[in-house]
């Protein structure tokens, strides 16, 4: 337990009753968590986590209303301080990557165990910024490469941007004076560093990074 003579505030947020009880009855039995509302669907958990300002809001990822990350944009935009940890029975690496660049402080399987619960919360409560994360080694492993993408240099960000407009490998090195075979090279350190298996892969999971800019966007055209 940390120093604070408060008790660690909790919302618990679940469309399933009871769920909630359960948590509720695991939560308060610590001494240091106090649960101080619940909600059932997203819009109402906003509201509730606005007029509570707790220290920790427990989201089940598939309530009814907004989607989990635009629920935790919301509540970091109500209630700054709250640190939001996800309960899911899921821990695909795209959803895992979206909500942690939406801002939460940890992502707990449904099937994790009373100790692991509590040790989040309080984990959460603390200002250290650190994510706990208790997810499947492949969605880490995936996650974790995926930050990787963020190290494309600039010319690999600009030879995707122009795969992006369906250019060849051909086209490509026309329009930026290089040789076909740096482009493939190029091409080659763009899916090891993204994990993809083919140019549509790559760009989508770029685009998805907002590594690259949509090719609606993109007003640039070859020459």
């Amino acid at each position: 337990m940390s120093d604070r003579t408060d008790p660690i505030r909790v919302v618990i947020v679940d469309d399933h009753a009871l769920v909630r009880d359960g948590l509720r009855w695991v939560l308060e039995a610590q001494p240091d968590i106090a649960v101080v509302d619940e909600a059932g669907d997203s819009d109402t958990a906003i509201a509730r986590v606005s007029a509570a300002q707790p220290d920790i809001v427990l989201l089940d990822v598939e309530i009814p209303g907004a989607d989990a990350t635009e629920t935790v944009r919301r509540i970091a935009e109500t209630s700054p301080r709250t640190a939001v940890i996800i309960l899911s029975m899921y821990d695909g690496p795209a959803l895992l990557r979206r909500l942690l660049a939406a801002g939460i402080r940890g992502y707990l399987l449904k099937s994790a165990g009373r100790q692991e619960l509590i040790a989040a919360v309080r984990s959460a409560s603390e200002p250290s910024g650190s994510v706990l994360l208790s997810v499947s080694r492949e969605s880490l492993a995936q996650v974790q490469g995926g930050r990787h993408a963020g190290r494309l240099t600039a010319r690999e960000s600009e030879t995707l941007q122009l795969a992006a407009r369906a250019m060849t490998n051909v086209q490509i090195a026309r329009w930026l004076g290089h040789s076909e075979a740096t482009v493939k090279r190029d091409m080659r350190n763009i899916f090891a560093k993204l994990g993809a298996v083919s140019r549509i892969d790559a760009v989508n999971k770029a685009l998805a990074a907002s590594l690259i800019s949509s090719p609606d966007d993109d007003t640039g055209r070859p020459r």
